[in-house]
């Protein structure tokens, strides 16, 4: 049997060294944390309210996100590059910050606003962390899709708000979706900016923290075991949603 090249085995144990480092600690979580464990730390008033909170704030988030990223990223993906692409520069930068530097920013715009300490001010964190995920991936999938057929609709007189609707967004649909979920999945998460701007009502991450700075690792672990749980499955999802493209 002929040996295998030794950049075969460079490159395979890069992979398993990677997949090693980054899934060590979330099979820990799942190894010592039971479901019952894990539902039960659920099932208390306080984390079952910052599971409503998270919910209600990272939907809304998400919502509004999809609401104007969608037809954003479909007048994104048309405009020339030299246009388009500062404009998309503009849009990944809240992205790119580190998220407490986020909530500083939103703060001192809001402060003097009903909006600290508020559903809406959460809602408004997440927002400004991950709404920007929607427009993007928006942008990216009607960028890559063949103009043919929009172009042939617009020959034949078809308004351009019925090719978006009818053309556009159906095939396209599956990669906007899975940026959708992307960006529910981040807005749900967030704990930096939403501590700043509302550290209550208290969202799942901030219980999150507080259970860590009053109980010890061991207490938070059920918790992270449902971010665990929650990541997972909105993950495979996306992954569904990617392979029908």
């Amino acid at each position: 049997m002929m040996a295998r090249p030794a950049s075969v085995w460079f490159f395979s144990l890069s992979a398993f060294l990677l997949l090693a480092a980054v899934t060590a600690p979330v099979l820990y979580v799942l190894a010592t944390v039971s479901p019952l464990e894990a539902a039960t730390a659920f099932s208390a008033p306080a984390a079952a309210e910052a599971v409503r909170v998270s919910l209600v704030a990272s939907l809304a988030a998400t919502a509004v996100a999809s609401f104007l990223g969608i037809p954003a990223g479909y007048w994104l993906a048309r405009l020339p590059a030299r246009a388009g692409a500062p404009l998309l520069f503009l849009l990944a930068l809240p992205l790119a910050f580190p998220p407490v530097a986020s909530g500083i920013m939103l703060l001192s715009l809001v402060r003097f606003t009903p909006l600290p300490d508020t559903l809406a001010g959460v809602a408004l964190a997440e927002f400004f962390v991950s709404g920007s995920f929607v427009a993007v991936a928006s942008a990216a999938a009607f960028s890559m899709r063949d103009p043919v057929y929009e172009e042939a609709a617009r020959t034949l007189g078809v308004s351009e708000w019925r090719i978006f609707r009818e053309v556009a967004l159906p095939a396209c649909a599956p990669s906007i979706a899975a940026g959708i979920a992307f960006a529910w999945l981040r807005a749900i998460g967030e704990y930096g900016a939403t501590s700043i701007v509302a550290y209550h009502p208290t969202s799942l991450p901030v219980a999150l923290y507080v259970a860590l700075s009053a109980s010890g690792v061991r207490a938070s672990l059920a918790l992270t075991y449902g971010f665990v749980v929650l990541a997972s499955g909105v993950l495979a999802a996306a992954w569904v949603l990617r392979r029908r493209v």
